[in-house]
C-alpha cells in the first residue's frame, strides 16, 4: 500500500512539473493595455458666423496649427473615453461693419486683436478592428472653451464668455508594434460665445461724457479639428 501512494504521488508531481514547464515555455499573451496617450499636429480651422449689433458684419476668425495631447481609457475593448488638451490662438476681426454711426466709413473691417481659446474635450467612444494593425473608432462628447489673454484691437475692451458645447470625432490607429502606433482624426466641435465689444474709445469727438458705446456679438466658431500624431499604450 505504502509503494502504490508513493507512486501515485511521484506520478502527480512529474505532470504537475510537465504542466509548469509548459506554461513557462509558452509565448506570453499580449499585454491588456487599459490607458494610451497621444500627441497629435491639429489644425484648427473655425467655420465662424455671428449675429454682431449695432454696427452688423461678419465675424473673421483666423486658422492655426497647434500641438494636442490626449488620455484615452478604456472600459471595455470597445469603449473608451479620451479627454482632449490643446490650446489655440485667433485673431479676430469683423467684416462689412457699418461704422457710420461714429463717422467712419459704411463698410469697413474692424481689427478686434487676439483671443486664446482653451477647450478641453471628453470624448465617448467606440473602437473596433480589422485584421492586427488598423483600428478606426468613433466618438461623441462634450467641451468646455475657455477664452483667455484677450487682446482688444481698436477698440478699448472686449470680452468673451466661457461656454459649454459638444461635438463629435472620427479615426483610427495603425499599429507599428504592440505598444505604439500612428493615428489620425478628425473632430468637428460646435462653440459659441457672447462678446461684448467695448468700442468708447472710438466716439467721435464732442460726444456728451459718460456716453458708452457696448457692440453684443453672438458668435458661434463651430472649427474643424483635423489632426496626426503618434500615441503609447500602457
Amino acid at each position: 500500500m505504502k509503494k502504490l501512494l508513493l507512486s501515485i504521488l511521484g506520478a502527480a508531481l512529474f505532470v504537475s512539473g510537465s504542466s509548469f514547464a509548459q506554461e513557462t515555455n509558452s509565448a506570453p499573451e499580449k499585454t491588456d493595455y487599459k490607458w494610451q496617450m497621444r500627441l497629435r499636429g491639429v489644425g484648427v480651422v473655425p467655420h465662424n458666423r455671428a449675429d454682431i449689433g449695432i454696427i452688423g458684419g461678419q465675424i473673421d476668425v483666423s486658422n492655426n496649427f497647434i500641438p494636442e495631447l490626449d488620455f484615452t481609457y478604456f472600459f471595455t475593448e470597445n469603449l473608451a473615453a479620451e479627454l482632449i488638451l490643446g490650446t489655440t490662438r485667433h485673431t479676430v476681426g469683423t467684416l462689412g461693419s457699418d461704422l457710420s454711426a461714429i463717422g467712419g466709413p459704411s463698410s469697413a473691417n474692424v481689427d478686434l486683436g487676439s483671443v486664446y481659446l482653451l477647450p478641453p474635450t471628453l470624448m465617448f467612444q467606440y473602437h473596433h478592428k480589422f485584421g492586427e494593425v488598423f483600428k478606426p473608432y468613433v466618438g461623441l462628447g462634450v467641451n468646455y472653451t475657455i477664452f483667455y489673454n484677450e487682446k482688444s484691437g481698436v477698440a478699448q475692451d472686449i470680452k468673451y464668455d466661457n461656454k459649454f458645447g459638444w461635438g463629435y470625432q472620427f479615426g483610427f490607429d495603425i499599429d507599428l508594434t504592440e505598444k505604439f502606433f500612428i493615428n489620425v482624426d478628425f473632430k468637428k466641435l460646435f462653440l459659441k460665445t457672447d462678446v461684448t465689444v467695448d468700442a468708447t474709445n472710438l466716439l467721435p469727438a464732442g460726444t456728451p461724457a459718460g456716453t458708452t458705446l457696448p457692440i453684443p456679438a453672438k458668435v458661434k466658431l463651430d472649427p474643424m479639428l483635423i489632426g496626426f500624431g503618434v500615441g503609447m499604450r500602457f
